[in-house]
């Protein structure tokens, strides 16, 4: 089995450790937090208080981090202690365009770096299940691939730029975070209206609004537009409804007032009897 060493041990980081612990690998881990590195020991791993020591020795290496920032400020001082033959995975969340340069800057070191983050909850990194996103080099991804398989219960290959797998990451999470803000406006609604929220969502028990998430996605993206189901002036007044509804009772919406700008801005283009997703398509 392979000596992979796993920077980054909060909730996810630990998930995966204990995954590829459960595999018979030998785990070197690091953390910023060294109690959280050092609570992994108790699981089989081995943990260093220095990054340096941690990737000493490893075959792999795996960073599960903050953000594009932090992963500069723990792999760049290790630039000297990498070895040409050992592969950097960074499950890190972080943004297309320092991804692309970060696996430039590696590239032209003579190094192995490729991003692979992912949709999961620490319980399925633990698990092996979820999705895992990668792009980049076809040889190395194709070398790398049956490992990562091995950590998750899909991967998903989205082509050879190396930031795509960041950007995709990036479609996922502003859908959910967005969903919450729209829930959140739901809540408010109902409180307004004088409905427990905990009444109102159970809507969602019967109406399933993600059902139609993929039909509605591809329309906003490309059309056709006409003949509109359900026109822009006609959401709009939906929209007005339930602005005002929420305010008069003392719960303004948070995320319906964007969503009314939306619509104004294509009523004022003239567009007011197209299909309501056509406010949305990109311009």
């Amino acid at each position: 089995m392979s000596t992979i060493a796993f920077l980054g041990t909060g909730l996810m980081g630990s998930g995966f450790v204990c995954r590829l612990l459960d595999q018979g690998h030998h785990l070197r881990v690091w953390n910023r937090n060294p109690a959280r590195a050092q609570a992994l020991q108790a699981k089989g791993a081995k943990a260093f208080a220095d990054a340096a020591a941690a990737v000493a020795g490893a075959e792999r290496i795996h960073l599960s981090l903050a953000d594009d920032a932090s992963v500069d400020a723990v792999l760049e001082p290790l630039a000297g202690s990498i070895g040409a033959a050992v592969t950097i995975v960074d499950h890190t969340t972080t943004a297309p365009t320092p991804t692309r340069g970060r696996t430039e800057r590696w590239r032209a070191r003579g190094r192995r770096f490729v991003h692979a983050p992912v949709f999961m909850a620490p319980s399925n990194a633990h698990e092996g299940t979820g999705l895992m996103l990668l792009s980049g080099d076809p040889q190395l991804c194709d070398a790398l691939e049956p490992a990562l398989q091995a950590m998750t219960g899909q991967v998903i290959r989205l082509g050879d730029a190396p930031e795509r797998a960041a950007a995709f990451k990036l479609f996922g999470n502003l859908t959910l975070i967005g969903l919450a803000g729209v829930l959140g406006d739901v809540t408010r609604l109902a409180q307004a209206c004088g409905i427990a929220p905990a009444d109102a969502v159970g809507l969602f028990a019967h109406f399933n609004p993600g059902s139609v998430l993929p039909a509605r996605a591809a329309k906003i993206a490309a059309g056709p537009y006409e003949p509109p189901s359900f026109e822009i002036s006609m959401a709009r007044k939906d929209v007005r409804l339930m602005i005002e509804e929420a305010a008069a009772h003392g719960f303004p919406l948070a995320v319906m007032p964007a969503v009314a700008a939306v619509y104004d801005a294509a009523i004022a283009r003239g567009e007011g009897h197209l299909d309501s997703l056509a406010a949305f398509r990109p311009r």
